[in-house]
C-alpha cells in the first residue's frame, strides 16, 4: 500500500471506531424506567386500536352512489362539502340540542371524515377514513330526537349554502338508514 492509500484506510478506520464503540451499562433503575414506558407505549397502542376498530356487523358507513356524482355537483363538489362541513359544525355547537355531543370532539376530524363520507356517498373519488357508524357513536346515549335534530341542522346549512331542495333529498335519502346504528338509546 502506497502512503495516500494507508493514510485515507486509517482515517476510514479512525472515524468508524466510535460506532462500534460499545454502549455504557443502564442502571436497573434506567432498565425499570425503559420496560415501563415500553409498556406503557403497548398499552396506548393497543387502546387506540381498538378506539379505531370497526364493528365488521355494521353497514358500510359510506357506501357509494356512483350514480349520484351529478348530486355531488350540485354541492359543489369537495370543496363545497368542505364549506357546507364547515356551515354545519357552526349549526351543530350553537344547537343545545346537538352541542353536547360536538363541544369536546375532534371537530377538525369530524368535519373531514363528514365531508369524506358525504363525498363517496355520491359517487365522488374520495375515500373515507371513519369507522362505522355503530362503532362511532357507541356509549353516546344518542335518541331519536338528537338524530333528528342534526338531520335539521344539516338541512339548515344546506340552505345557506343554496344546495337545491331536489340534491339535499337525495343525500338525506341515503344517510336515513344511518339512524339504525346512530341511535343508541
Amino acid at each position: 500500500m502506497n502512503s495516500l492509500t494507508r493514510l485515507v484506510f486509517a482515517l476510514l478506520i479512525a472515524a468508524a471506531a466510535p460506532a462500534f464503540a460499545q454502549q455504557p451499562a443502564i442502571s436497573p433503575e434506567e432498565q425499570a424506567i425503559l420496560d415501563e414506558e415500553a409498556r406503557l407505549e403497548a398499552e396506548e397502542a393497543t387502546v387506540e386500536a381498538s378506539a379505531n376498530a370497526n364493528d365488521p356487523t355494521a353497514p358500510n358507513p359510506a357506501p357509494a352512489f356512483p350514480e349520484l356524482r351529478p348530486v355531488l355537483d350540485e354541492f359543489g363538489g369537495e370543496a363545497g362539502l368542505t364549506a357546507l362541513m364547515e356551515t354545519f359544525m357552526a349549526g351543530l355547537l350553537a344547537d343545545p340540542r346537538t352541542q353536547p355531543f360536538f363541544a369536546n370532539a375532534d371537530q377538525v376530524r369530524v368535519k373531514r371524515q363528514l365531508t369524506e363520507q358525504f363525498c363517496v356517498i355520491l359517487g365522488g373519488d374520495c375515500t373515507y377514513t371513519g369507522r362505522d357508524m355503530r362503532s362511532s357513536h357507541a356509549g353516546q346515549n344518542i335518541d331519536r330526537s338528537h338524530f333528528n335534530a342534526l338531520v335539521e341542522v344539516l338541512q339548515v346549512a344546506m340552505d345557506k349554502h343554496d344546495v337545491p331542495f331536489r340534491a339535499q333529498n337525495k343525500l338525506l335519502a341515503k344517510l336515513a338508514p344511518m339512524h339504525r346504528e346512530v341511535v343508541t338509546e
